[in-house]
């Protein structure tokens, strides 16, 4: 018997998606750039060009919903790692473009480096339940104008799962084209393999960003795919009602799912989800908050009853520091999403309402998905899960010690094992120096560092990247 928690009734789910269908129809959507308002006209929406509001009906909105595929394979450099979604159980991204990192070595507080990303995606590499990477830092030692550039790409060569990331500028998306061809091999292999993809954030409420769009639309040859992720809060960018707000980031999705299969119908999507909740005491964004994880998973709702893939925020906090109440914050919003069949959850590594990277912390994350995976898969209540016979064996007053089927259980997957964790006796655990969650983590991390790569690039093709990251630092220079 398996958990699952959809955070919405079947009624509510019909009232998020009319409410939403109202704000298209109604309010409509605010349109910047070259691309999308045209899309949306040749398609029957009713556009004023003078304000860029499209109001989109609800056939449109059916219409390219259906065109969306409903299972794809979310590519990696290494096939083993590639993942077919939706997935029947929840994998976990690290978290993307954190301003800050925490030093591993001095503990500092700094803004992050392209040397960081690469660090981080050794250790995520070393993660069992991690099937897509983001850049977790910006890369703030790079030239301003091809930053996301040079974070797509040193995310590519250091970790061989699948990798997503952004772009901000429409003239960015020549020179990314050319650097997922490289590492796939060529343009035919990057449009088969659907090793990299894009996220793709609507500026809250109900705005979409001109140059991202267009960058995004120029790349739709090369099919890759998107992850739609509105971010709206309730009482700032949102409505102050968790429904309202579920309703709007609803919306922002839809609108986006029309766009881009608009451009290029059957491009892979994923419907995602990654807001928050606000401080009403200082008006502070808050990720690691009951109501965050509610609206998680309720979006997460929304995408499976769209049948389409989803990733959702969760395993976040707005703790300062390591420690218990990071944990406490990151359990509590993994457990929902993970609940309502969220197939990627996004939110290792990070802490200080997703701003501060420890390395540390991704794998201590790993082990708090394992715990809230395991607190889904519930009972195992297989036909003889009962072991009557075992039972019957053993009889009033006996024990089960030399059972079988309990050498068996302790090798499976019904009792799961941990690996920061620690199970022992007290006097064990003092001669053992009294070491802690985070201290075995970092233990793990300085192994991890200290050993080679693995999966390694071909240096003819860090060689071609590095060629396109020098021409896009003198094409881009002028932002």
């Amino acid at each position: 018997m398996r958990l699952h928690s959809p955070y919405l009734s079947a009624d509510e789910i019909d009232r998020v998606h009319g409410a939403s269908l109202r704000i298209l129809a109604e309010t409509g959507v605010r349109i910047h750039g070259q691309r999308g308002l045209p899309l949306l006209e040749d398609a029957g929406a009713r556009v004023d060009h003078e304000t860029g509001i499209a109001r989109i009906p609800r056939e449109l909105v059916e219409q390219t919903l259906a065109l969306a595929p409903k299972r794809w394979t979310l590519g990696a450099r290494n096939p083993a790692l590639a993942a077919e979604l939706p997935s029947a159980r929840s994998g976990f991204a690290i978290d993307g473009t954190a301003a800050f990192m925490q030093d591993f070595a001095t503990g500092e507080r700094r803004y992050g480096t392209k040397a960081d990303i690469t660090a981080a995606m050794r250790v995520l590499g070393a993660c069992d339940l991690a099937v897509m990477a983001w850049p977790p830092v910006a890369a703030s030692d790079m030239p301003v104008g091809s930053r996301p550039l040079h974070e797509f790409a040193a995310m590519l060569a250091a970790f061989s799962g699948h990798g997503e990331h952004e772009l901000h500028r429409r003239e960015q998306a020549p020179f990314l084209r050319g650097i997922i061809a490289a590492f796939a091999g060529s343009e035919a292999a990057a449009r088969e393999g659907h090793e990299a993809s894009l996220v793709y954030c609507p500026v809250a409420p109900l705005v979409h960003d001109g140059p991202m769009l267009d960058a995004y639309l120029d790349l739709g040859d090369l099919d890759l795919p998107v992850m739609v992720l509105p971010m709206p809060v309730p009482g700032t960018t949102g409505p102050a009602s968790l429904m309202g707000n579920i309703a709007l980031a609803n919306a922002e999705s839809l609108s986006s799912i029309v766009l881009f299969q608009l451009a290029h119908p059957g491009r892979p999507l994923i419907y995602g989800s990654a807001v928050g909740s606000m401080d009403f005491r200082s008006g502070a964004f808050l990720a690691g908050t009951p109501e965050m994880a509610i609206q998680s998973a309720a979006l997460t709702t929304m995408g499976v009853t769209y049948g389409l893939p989803t990733a959702a925020s969760g395993c976040v906090s707005d703790a300062h520091q390591a420690g218990p109440e990071a944990c406490i914050e990151k359990l509590l919003t993994t457990i929902p999403p993970v609940a309502a069949g969220a197939d990627i959850v996004i939110g290792y590594g990070e802490i200080d309402g997703d701003q501060t990277l420890l390395l540390e912390q991704i794998l201590v994350d790993n082990e708090l998905a394992h715990l809230a995976l395991r607190l889904a898969e519930g009972v195992d209540g297989r036909e003889g899960a009962e072991l009557l016979d075992d039972t019957a064996e053993v009889g009033p007053g006996g024990h089960f010690l030399a059972q079988p089927s309990s050498r068996r259980a302790a090798r499976s997957d019904e009792f799961y094992e941990p690996a920061l964790i620690g199970r022992v006796a007290l006097d064990a655990w003092a001669a053992a120096g009294r070491p802690s969650m985070y201290g075995r983590a970092r233990e793990r991390v300085e192994a991890i560092l200290a050993a080679p790569a693995v999966n390694g690039v071909p240096e003819v093709v860090l060689e071609e990247v590095d060629r396109i990251l020098a021409e896009a630092d003198l094409a881009l220079a002028d932002e």
